[in-house]
C-alpha cells in the first residue's frame, strides 16, 4: 500500500522510460503520448541534447542561491524578455507561483496608485492554480470547495465577454487589473475571439489596468508562436509561464512590461529554489531547440493537419459539439461526459485527457511528427465513434 496522500485518482500504469513522443510502462507495453505531460515535455522524453545539457549542469552546479547573482537565470530573463518584448523576469517553480506573483504585483500596483482594496478581473472558467489565492482567482468551484474563506479581491465575469468588463469598468473603481488565460485549458481549450485581445488592451489602457495573461499552458511554442498572445500583436503588462519552458524540469516565470515593470523591490517578493541554474538551463534549452528545429513551425502545421483531420474524421457525428484548438493544444467539446475514454484510449496505448467534464484535451508534445499525428488519429477517431454510437 502506498504511503502518498491521495491528491489524485491514479490511472494503473506506470511509466518506465520515453522516446520523443513515446513512453513505456514496467511491463514494455509502448504509448503513443498525447498528452506530453500536461503540456510539460515541450521537447518529448529523453531529447538527446536536452539530457546532455542537464547532465553538464548538473555536474556543474544544480542550487546556490538568490543571495547571489545566478548567470544562468541572467541568460533566461535576457532571452525570454527577447522573445517576448517584456522588461522583466521573476523565476519560480510553477505556474501557480508564476500566478501568485502577478496577483502581489497587481496589488502592490493598485496601492501605488492609492486603491485601498486593489481587485483583479477574472474569468468563468479559469483556472490559474491551487495555492489559496490563485484557487480564489480561479473559475471552479469544484477546485474552491473545502477551501473557503476565498481569498477576496477577484471580480468574474464571462469568458470572451468585453461588455461585461466594460460593466465592471464603469461601477468598481477598485480595479487594478485583468488576469485571462488567452486560451482556456482545464476550462475546456476554449479560445479568445482574435479581437477581444485587442480590445481588451485598450480598455485596459483607458482605464490605467494592468493586462495580466496566464500563458502558463498556452504559452512557450505551444500555438505556434513563442507566446498565444502574439497571435494578437498586443503586448501585456504581465505575463505568466511554466509547464512546458523547462520541458519537465519545474520553472515558472513572471513577466513584467509597461506601467508593471519594475515595481517589485528586494524583499518584496522571493523564491528558494526560484531560478536555479539546472532549471534555467533546461529552459534555456528549451528554447533554444525549439528556435534550431522550427519547432514553432511545427505545431502549426501538424496542429492544423491535426484539426483538419478530425473535422474530416469525426467532426460531423453526431454528439461531438466542437473541435478548436491552435497550433498543439486541441479540444474535442462531446455532448455528454466522456471522462471513460481515457481508461479506453490508454488500454488501445494512447494517452489523451479529458477536461471540463466532456473536452477531450489534446497536448501532443511539439517534436509530435506527422506520422505520429497520423497514428493518433488512427488510433482516437475510431474511439470517438464507437463512444458516441
Amino acid at each position: 500500500m502506498s504511503h502518498l496522500m491521495n491528491t489524485y485518482a491514479r490511472l494503473p500504469v506506470a511509466f518506465s522510460h520515453g522516446e520523443g513522443a513515446w513512453l513505456w510502462d514496467t511491463d514494455g507495453k509502448r504509448y503513443l503520448d498525447a498528452l506530453s505531460g500536461v503540456a510539460v515535455n515541450t521537447l518529448g522524453h529523453a531529447h538527446p541534447r536536452l539530457a546532455a545539457a542537464l547532465n553538464a549542469q548538473i555536474a556543474k552546479l544544480v542550487h546556490v542561491s538568490n543571495i547571489y547573482q545566478v548567470r544562468e537565470q541572467e541568460l533566461l530573463a535576457d532571452k525570454l524578455c527577447e522573445l517576448s518584448g517584456m522588461s522583466e523576469v521573476f523565476f519560480c517553480n510553477s505556474g501557480c507561483e508564476a500566478n501568485e506573483a502577478a496577483i502581489k504585483l497587481a496589488r502592490m500596483v493598485g496601492h501605488n496608485r492609492g486603491i485601498e482594496t486593489p481587485a483583479i478581473i477574472v474569468m468563468e472558467k479559469a483556472f490559474h492554480g491551487r495555492t489559496l489565492a490563485t484557487l480564489s482567482a480561479t473559475g471552479s468551484r469544484k477546485v474552491q470547495a473545502g477551501f473557503e474563506p476565498l481569498v477576496k479581491g477577484f471580480v468574474r465575469v464571462p469568458y470572451d465577454d468585453l461588455d461585461a468588463i466594460r460593466q465592471v469598468a464603469e461601477h468598481n473603481h477598485d480595479i487594478a487589473a485583468v488576469l485571462v488565460e488567452p486560451i482556456q485549458g482545464e476550462g475546456g481549450i476554449r479560445t479568445l475571439d482574435i479581437h477581444y485581445l485587442q480590445q481588451l488592451r485598450q480598455i485596459c489602457d483607458r482605464q490605467n489596468w494592468l493586462l495580466m495573461l496566464d500563458e502558463v499552458q498556452c504559452g512557450t511554442g505551444r500555438t505556434g508562436k513563442w507566446f498565444a498572445h502574439q497571435h494578437t500583436g498586443i503586448l501585456p503588462d504581465v505575463m505568466t509561464l511554466a509547464k512546458g519552458l523547462g520541458s519537465g524540469v519545474p520553472i515558472g516565470a513572471c513577466l513584467t512590461a509597461g506601467r508593471a515593470a519594475n515595481t517589485f523591490k528586494p524583499g518584496n517578493h522571493g523564491s528558494t529554489f526560484g531560478g536555479n541554474p539546472l532549471a534555467c538551463v533546461a529552459a534555456l534549452t528549451t528554447l533554444d531547440i525549439l528556435e534550431q528545429d522550427d519547432l514553432l513551425y511545427r505545431a502549426t502545421t501538424t496542429g492544423n493537419h491535426l484539426l483538419q483531420s478530425l473535422h474530416e474524421r469525426i467532426g460531423q457525428l453526431p454528439g461531438v459539439s466542437a473541435i478548436r484548438g491552435q497550433g498543439l493544444m486541441i479540444g474535442i467539446e462531446l455532448a455528454r461526459p466522456c471522462g471513460d475514454l481515457v481508461q479506453r484510449a490508454l488500454a488501445q496505448g494512447l494517452l489523451i485527457n479529458v477536461t471540463a467534464e466532456n473536452v477531450i484535451r489534446l497536448l501532443p508534445s511539439l517534436v509530435f511528427t506527422h506520422r505520429e499525428a497520423e497514428q493518433l488519429l488512427d488510433m482516437l477517431c475510431p474511439l470517438v465513434s464507437d463512444f458516441l454510437a
